[in-house]
């Protein structure tokens, strides 16, 4: 029996598995996708670590206010209570009415921020699992992510909610937050190779813009003096002295002071 050579050629082909060369285009494209992986996971982290440190920080300021700003308050209004007296005593237009203006207007702002802070929590500790479900909505529904300006609109709501979820400790909205995410519709214009390698390129170009503004926010916070004034606290925390309880006695003997100074300009 004769085998004709073309069917048996033809079998051969058939059972072979073609494999098609990847073209540089799309070569490029695996390559740029890892490198957006990497830096999701880089941005989810920084972000973690700003809001963190924005939550701690905000809670040593209340720690502060608790502490301090009752004192605060008093102090300032006897000071008022003293310039008021003190601009009584001179004619109309007299410097000394300006400044007695001044010191009511920074008596009445002490005032406000000590009553502000009562029942505010005074400290700031985030479990494993806030951290994780901060990190996971970061990574998904970053407005850097998007594809589009009215998905990039819908994350930056998600994201403001999850910021505030997150200094507030609050685990069941953020799991809320990131199924509810999970069902945004993402709307893509365009298909192919290259539309994908563009789109690709520009989330990373806006992940590495975002990360230099986490540079300058978190530089800019470390320079503040309420970060300075915490670094202090904890230096001397580890001594065994407490920073504001210090303060708190160097604020009651300027408050005695000025009570005496407050009773002669009475009787004067």
């Amino acid at each position: 029996m004769l085998i004709n050579e073309d069917y048996l050629k033809k079998e051969h082909l058939m059972g072979m598995e073609i494999v098609r060369e990847m073209t540089p285009e799309e070569k490029e494209l695996e390559k740029k996708k890892l490198e957006l992986a990497t830096l999701e996971a880089k941005l989810a982290q920084r972000e973690l670590e700003l809001v963190t440190f924005q939550a701690e920080l905000n809670a040593f300021r209340n720690r502060y206010l608790q502490a301090l700003g009752g004192l605060y308050a008093e102090l300032d209004a006897i000071l008022a209570d003293l310039a008021n007296i003190q601009a009584l005593k001179k004619p109309a237009g007299h410097q000394a009415w300006k400044k007695a203006e001044q010191a009511r207007a920074r008596a009445e702002e002490s005032a406000r921020s000590a009553k502000e802070i009562k029942g505010q929590s005074r400290n700031f500790k985030p479990s494993e699992k806030l951290k994780k479900l901060y990190r996971e909505i970061a990574k998904s529904f970053h407005p850097d992510l998007a594809g589009n300006e009215g998905e990039r609109a819908q994350f930056q709501q998600l994201m403001a909610e999850a910021n505030q979820a997150y200094k507030n400790g609050d685990e069941r909205l953020l799991e809320k937050l990131f199924i509810q995410g999970e069902h945004c519709p993402e709307s893509v214009t365009g298909v192919g190779t290259g539309v994908d390698l563009v789109r690709v390129i520009r989330k990373i170009a806006s992940i590495e813009k975002r990360l230099g503004e986490i540079a300058s926010e978190m530089d800019l916070l470390k320079s503040s003096s309420l970060y300075q004034l915490n670094l202090k606290y904890e230096e001397m925390k580890k001594k065994g002295i407490n920073l504001l309880e210090e303060m708190a006695g160097y604020l009651n003997r300027q408050i005695t002071e000025a009570c005496i100074r407050l009773n002669r300009a009475k009787k004067n």
